[in-house]
């Protein structure tokens, strides 16, 4: 359940590189249109493709929600609890295996034709056995039509998270019949991503006009909407570079800016708003625990050592306004976050009591990280320095061993770094999504924390997977979180700002940790 986080950082990277070549692209970007509504936003792309099915980077997630609908979504930027879309309700099994949707009536597709529970089945059973990137969020569940205006998705497992999976657009319905003239087809054989790419077939509050990956995508708005209009007929995606982003949103270029860093929001005027919001990414220490890596960092006092020797407050300081410390994996947006309150706080002569009981004397360790990556315009290279100085306050010193992407997103995944500094997007807004840093699961055998190295630990997780409502869940994850900070090879320390810029004719925008934002319900002055 982590393919977007195990590839985010290379994406990451190679939407700003990509972004620094075209500075906007090599066609002439679309300027607002004198006295019309027309939205120019401006961000780094991040983008692979039109079609729903197969997308599952930042900018194509804007574009699916814009264009496609799903059977819930959120309300606003509240990603604790799902709410109806295209379905009217839904309702989760006591064992947590079975979803039952009812369809809502009135719903239609670009064409003006009736959204069915058919096209549900062809949407969803396409995603799940396409084997596109998106395909994961689907994995083991069966998709039926119980009758005309009902669906139910059945599991192998309790699936909680499931109602927190179908808000992403990579879950948007497609209009069957006009997918499927196209070439789709709920299989590998699929060849509908030329057509999706140039025209929609979903019931969104948007049509696609023109597309293209490396430069410019322009949203127009259905006509045929049966919901509420959008207050922007067109709105305009360009792939610009974030020093460029500033420049137009400050002379009118552009009304909205995506990702610029703290420094650069800093001191902006002439009616511009910036959101600065704490985003759902997490940046985290890590620990390796095999001896064959380290003698040094699988020591549960050495790795207490470090928890308490770092400066989180510091690091805040460099992350800028609208940060925030991250006092467990669970990022604050997501249910079963743990409270603010319980976040680690800096110790030194804690830490320094807690290397003294490890046994190792003047610990000299490797602290590795990708050398380029910048994550919400904050890069890594000066949370590692700070890092590194105060962990020689404790009296441990940490050689710092930035590499290019490639080589620590290598070293990363197989398990080879002493100390590492990574961080983790959700795939989804649940928090099964964060088990995966538990013994034996996917970041944790990145720390080298092999299967049955805490057993009290996995039943916890165990037991948080399979929990049934709010309240348990909330609890059973905070349990998992607990004992993950008090025995485990991870330090969570923050979590950096997103940091959006508006014209002042721009209204009620919200972050969002899966879409970043949604268009249609931006109002217009």
């Amino acid at each position: 359940m982590a393919t977007r986080s195990q590839t985010a950082a290379l994406l990451v990277v190679g939407a700003l590189a990509l972004a620094a070549c075209s500075s906007g692209g090599s066609s002439t970007p679309a300027s607002p249109q004198a006295g019309g509504k027309t939205l120019v936003i401006d961000t780094s792309f991040d983008l692979k493709t039109g079609d729903p099915g197969r997308t599952y980077e930042p900018t194509g997630l804007i574009i699916g929600k814009a264009a496609y609908e799903t059977l819930l979504t959120f309300d606003g930027s509240d990603v604790t609890k799902p709410v109806p879309l295209l379905a009217e309700s839904y309702e989760l099994s006591k064992d947590g295996k079975q979803l039952t949707l009812k369809l809502k009536q009135g719903a239609t597709f670009a064409d003006g034709s009736p959204v069915t529970a058919d096209d549900v089945v062809f949407s969803l059973t396409r995603v799940r056995d396409m084997k596109g990137t998106p395909s994961f969020l689907l994995d083991g569940v069966e998709v039926e039509k119980t009758d005309a205006s009902t669906i139910t998705l059945t599991s192998k497992k309790a699936n909680p998270a499931l109602p927190y999976i179908l808000p992403n657009p990579a879950l948007g319905i497609l209009n069957s019949k006009v997918a499927k003239e196209h070439g789709a087809t709920a299989d590998a054989q699929d060849k509908a991503e030329q057509y999706l790419n140039s025209a929609s077939a979903g019931s969104g509050p948007y049509t696609i006009e023109s597309f293209n990956v490396s430069s410019q995508v322009v949203l127009k708005a259905n006509p045929k909407y049966y919901g509420t209009k959008p207050a922007y007929e067109k709105v305009v995606l360009r792939n610009v570079e974030a020093a460029t982003q500033k420049l137009n949103v400050q002379r009118g270029d552009s009304q909205v800016a995506l990702n610029l860093s703290g420094d650069q929001v800093k001191g902006l005027s002439g009616g511009l708003t910036v959101k600065k919001t704490a985003s759902a990414n997490v940046i985290f220490l890590l620990a390796n625990q095999n001896s064959e890596i380290s003698k040094t960092t699988p020591n549960a006092k050495f790795v207490e050592a470090i928890r308490k020797g770092v400066d989180y407050s510091g690091l805040l300081e460099l992350a800028g306004e609208g940060a925030t410390q991250a006092p467990g994996v669970i990022p604050s947006q997501i249910l079963g976050a743990l409270p603010a309150d319980q976040a680690a706080t800096r110790d030194v002569e804690g830490a320094k009591a807690a290397l003294a009981a490890s046994g190792v004397a003047n610990p000299t360790v490797k602290l590795e990280y990708p050398s380029e990556l910048t994550v919400n315009g904050l890069s890594f290279q000066p949370l590692a320095e700070r890092i590194q100085a105060n962990l020689k306050e404790v009296g441990i010193t940490a050689e710092l061993a930035p590499a290019p992407i490639t080589t620590a997103l290598d070293n990363y995944r197989n398990g080879k770094e002493e100390l590492g500094l990574w961080y983790w997007g959700p795939d989804y807004p649940d928090p099964s999504d964060y088990l995966v840093f538990l013994p034996g699961e996917l970041v944790g055998l990145r720390s080298g924390w092999k299967a049955g190295s805490d057993k009290e630990l996995t039943a916890a997780g165990d037991k948080a997977a399979t929990a049934i409502g709010d309240e348990a869940r909330k609890s059973a994850y905070a349990d998992v979180q607990n004992k993950l900070n008090a025995s485990g090879p991870f330090i969570p320390l923050i979590q950096p700002s997103q940091n959006i810029v508006t014209a002042a004719t721009v209204t009620d925008l919200e972050y969002h940790p899966v879409w970043t934002v949604d268009v249609a319900d931006l109002g217009a002055k």
